[in-house]
């Protein structure tokens, strides 16, 4: 996956979701299908339709978070 290169492309809700479990390993098959219909990309799948993240996505993906963290009050 790009994560990080997509960012822009993903909905609020997927970002939401994403911050909010950014120890994920693997993305979900739900949230597969909607990265690939966001951002256009064909992300590689295993047998059960789920998109593992790669170290530099699951590293975007804490960044993202730790941001959200401190925008908080």
């Amino acid at each position: 996956m790009h994560i990080k290169e997509q960012w822009n492309l993903l909905d609020s809700t997927t970002q939401q979701w994403l911050m909010d479990n950014p120890g994920c390993m693997v993305l979900p098959r739900t949230l597969t299908s909607i990265f690939n219909k966001e951002t256009s990309e064909n992300a590689e799948i295993n047998s059960h339709g789920e998109s593992v993240l790669t170290a530099e996505d699951r590293e975007f993906i804490r960044s993202k978070a730790r941001e959200a963290a401190a925008a908080r009050p």
